[in-house]
């Protein structure tokens, strides 16, 4: 069964984004506000439209943008699909969404000797060739930000031993003090893991019958189901809550970095064979719209270099790694602890890059029934 375009990678980690104005922003807002030389039309995730980032480039290109905040994967890509494309230069999306702009015709592709020096400065994983960017062998778009998904814990209520595997997930001494986030794929791939199912194989009944008893054990042995990521942070932070499931480092670096140090995203150890983390990343491509591509070109330069990626790494709204390794250097002392910098090695070590799920509107449905026969 073939995933589907409007249910698969739907991203409900970014609706709490709304409640802090962002997605309130949906048509062009140039800036800054004088007769430029060139324009830029930018959809983006919030943060990626930081006046920190854009106003640099702004000034010495002599570039005004016009920014699309987006609040969803498929919501943006839709958009595009529909004809958006050819009134927008660069696209900052989550990765499986950059890469589907090769098959829907409108990803300018990217000569890799034209950005080899931005691929040299990338942590190994992400140098060329860069599979998940790939479309019939042709580069879609260039890594921008990332991280991992694995349990977010409360250090002064549980330990990380605890959490070597997702067993206290079922564990009734758990009973009522786990959160599964209600995010799409994100609660469910973890569980699927666990269950020692390979979710990006094709998966028959009797897999997916598997599937359907981890969830509802694990639906049964939930305090919270939650869909605002504010709402389950706060559970985290309070103590009524001991574990996330399916929010990662992106429900946790951000209150890491405002000084909740007791607060980490772990990987679980390897299980069945099956490595229990999952990597996400965000992406930035640029769109075949018919113009001169030159000043686009330059700014997904821009956005990737070591000074640009320390700004997007730590925004307003959420906290994030990027994959240009130079950044490192730039963080402070305390920003590097924030971000689990130590940890990054054992994180991509432990963890599944996010690819196509065959089965994802499956698992989606499942997920449904059972949230609604709890």
């Amino acid at each position: 069964m073939k995933h589907s375009l409007s249910a698969y990678h739907h991203m409900k980690r970014r609706t709490f984004l709304k409640g802090m104005g962002a997605a309130a922003v949906s048509a062009a807002a140039p800036l800054p506000a004088f007769a430029a030389k060139e324009q830029l039309a930018y959809m983006c995730w919030e943060g990626y439209d930081a006046q920190a980032i854009l106003e640099p480039f702004s000034a010495k290109h002599d570039v005004a943008f016009s920014v699309d905040i987006i609040t969803d994967s498929p919501g943006g890509f839709a958009k595009l699909a529909a004809g958006g494309y050819r009134d927008c230069d660069i696209v900052s999306s989550d990765l499986p969404w950059i890469q589907r702009m090769g098959p829907a015709g409108f990803a300018r592709y990217l000569d890799p000797a034209e950005f080899a020096e931005q691929y040299a400065g990338f942590y190994p994983e992400f140098q060329a060739p860069f599979d998940p960017l790939l479309f019939d062998g042709k580069i879609t778009g260039l890594p921008s930000r990332w991280g991992w998904v694995g349990p977010s814990v409360n250090l002064d209520h549980d330990k990380v031993e605890n959490w070597r595997s997702l067993d206290p997930v079922f564990d009734p001494a758990y009973r009522d003090k786990i959160c599964l986030l209600d995010w799409g794929e994100w609660p469910i791939l973890p569980l699927v893991l666990h269950a020692g199912i390979n979710p990006w194989d094709e998966l028959d009944e009797d897999a997916l019958a598997e599937i359907r008893k981890v969830i509802a054990a694990a639906l049964k042995n939930t305090r919270a189901i939650v869909g605002d990521m504010a709402i389950a942070q706060k559970g985290l932070l309070d103590g009524s809550l001991y574990g996330l499931i399916g929010g990662g480092t992106y429900t946790t670096l951000n209150l890491r970095v405002r000084g909740h140090l007791n607060v980490v995203s772990v990987i679980p150890e390897e299980r069945d064979g099956l490595k229990q983390g999952i990597i996400w990343m965000e992406a930035t491509g640029l769109v075949d719209n018919g113009r001169n591509p030159e000043v686009a070109k330059e700014f997904l330069k821009y956005i990737v270099a070591p000074e640009t990626a320390r700004k997007l790494a730590i925004t307003a709204a959420t906290s994030n790694l990027v994959p240009t390794k130079a950044t490192e250097d730039l963080f402070t002392a305390e920003e590097r602890v924030a971000l689990q910098l130590d940890y990054v090695p054992t994180a991509r070590a432990g963890s599944n890059f996010l690819r196509p799920i065959p089965n994802i509107d499956d698992f989606l449905a499942i997920w449904s029934e059972e949230l609604s026969a709890r």
